[in-house]
């Protein structure tokens, strides 16, 4: 790919899966949004749109995967957007690179803080005296940031380590769940809940509403380029980087359908859970009983703390390729790699104060941070289809020994038309009557990182950054490796 090799190859096939299943994270994702899928569509949506949704993400994983095993490098999806595009290389990597690191930082952000308000539910049921404030999350958070950024200075077989367990954390933690919802309740709803349909969203168009519940479904997809990312770390990563982006989606689907089957028949009174502050805690508490629900809340605040570990690890490795072609201020500082531990220390602090800064705003105002992260996944979402998209127009791709044959262009245009769907989907309207409290603000998130980087391509970056940089010929680059 041109790079002289500084990152050391320990991550197997499993351990390249394991990051994309635990940034995915069934448990973390379903439990934080499932009281907005409760009034957005109902058990109508939550089951059939999982399974409608995860296929479209199955298309997008696949498109990905064929690119990731032709560009296996940890700048990912800037660097494909840079070797796909016909013209304008410079740009299409620079929008790519800025809207990647946007969604990433995002994704650690949200997931931190998600873990961070479970931690404070956790402790008002075991101490009922205890003050839940803004102020404790955002106290919180920042703790929880600062353990996993120790944790990703250490060296990457430590991170290959706890990804392993965060999977295992998951399977088993979904088997213990899914049993005690299965087995423990004195009551379950009749299989035909399943349809049940619910519009609390206060638009009276049920299949506006409907629609808006995919977005269930699309927030946990999130993060799957992880596989992609850790390409540099990976052995045969033209290989096992596609097939983890595709097992971690494949295996999340299926699991996720089950846990999210569970959740639902064990909903006893649907229009007082779905109405709480907390409606998956709830439901386990009347379902379950207090002591119960809180033990399994342990398996859901460890899952979340999984999942924003290893959001930031490939946070991480994109703001070292970003900066390894000059493409962030203080570039030469962030690629830096420690000879102790074999990885980016500068750039893991770097991914952890900037998710501290989008958490920040929690400190005073719950919406602003919503407006913030919110761009978790439209900006992820748009990176994953910039380089997909630029392979569809192309007349003659270049596959790796992972590809998809005379189907790559149709898998790509489904792909792509399921981003610009959900895209749109997340930047609606999502509850009525729309006020400050209630009003999406990720469209005017979205446009604040578009406008900073547009206005800094303009002025100094068109000029300087042209796109992934080559560092010379195969034999150069070989001579210049470190390990």
């Amino acid at each position: 790919m041109g790079y002289p090799r500084k990152l050391t190859r320990r991550f197997q096939a499993f351990d390249n899966f394991a990051i994309s299943f635990t940034i995915i994270n069934i448990i973390s994702g379903i439990f934080s949004s499932f009281g907005f899928g409760m009034k957005a569509g109902g058990p109508r949506i939550l089951v059939f749109g999982w399974i409608g949704v995860s296929v479209m993400v199955l298309f997008v994983g696949a498109a990905m995967g064929e690119i990731a095993s032709a560009y296996p490098t940890s700048g990912a999806l800037y660097f494909s957007a840079g070797k796909l595009a016909k013209r304008h290389r410079g740009a299409w990597s620079w929008y790519t690179g800025w809207l990647n690191f946007a969604g990433q930082v995002g994704g650690t952000a949200a997931t931190d803080y998600a873990a961070a308000t479970f931690i404070q539910a956790f402790i008002a049921l075991q101490w009922p005296s205890y003050q839940v404030t803004p102020q404790h999350t955002v106290a919180i958070t920042a703790a929880i940031l600062l353990v996993q950024a120790l944790a990703n200075t250490y060296t990457v077989q430590l991170v290959a380590v706890l990804n392993r367990i965060s999977v295992w954390w998951l399977l088993i933690g979904m088997v213990v769940l899914v049993t005690a919802l299965v087995v423990l309740p004195a009551h379950h709803q009749p299989p035909s809940f399943a349809t049940h349909f619910a519009n609390d969203t206060g638009f009276t168009n049920g299949f506006y509403g409907a629609m808006l519940g995919l977005l269930v479904t699309s927030w946990t997809f999130t993060g799957f380029d992880g596989s992609f990312h850790m390409s540099e770390e990976t052995v045969r990563a033209t290989v096992n980087a596609p097939k983890g982006i595709m097992r971690a989606i494949a295996c999340s689907a299926l699991t996720g359908l089950i846990l999210m089957l569970a959740l639902i028949y064990a909903i006893r009174d649907y229009t007082a859970e779905a109405g709480a502050s907390a409606p998956p805690v709830q439901v386990l508490i009347d379902a379950l009983g207090t002591g119960t629900a809180k033990v399994l809340m342990l398996i859901v605040i460890g899952a979340m703390l999984f999942c924003g570990l290893a959001n930031m690890t490939s946070n991480t490795r994109q703001i070292f390729a970003f900066s390894r072609d000059g493409a962030m201020p203080g570039s030469r500082w962030w690629h830096s790699v420690s000879p102790r531990t074999r990885t980016p220390v500068k750039a893991v602090w770097l991914a952890a104060a900037c998710s501290l800064v989008l958490v920040a705003p929690g400190w005073w105002s719950d919406t602003a941070f919503t407006a913030v992260v919110s761009i978790n996944v439209v900006g992820l979402f748009l990176a994953y289809g910039v380089p997909i998209f630029l392979r569809l127009r192309l007349d003659s791709f270049q596959p790796g020994p992972w590809n998809l044959g005379r189907h790559g262009k149709l898998v790509a245009a489904v792909a792509v038309t399921w981003i610009v769907i959900s895209n749109v989907l997340f930047m609606l309207p999502q509850s009525a009557p729309i006020s400050a409290k209630t009003f999406n603000y990720a469209p005017i998130a979205l446009a604040v990182v578009l406008l900073i980087a547009t206005a800094w391509w303009f002025t100094t970056a068109r000029r300087r950054f042209q796109g992934p940089v080559s560092y010379g010929s195969p034999d150069e680059v070989a001579a210049m490796d470190l390990i």
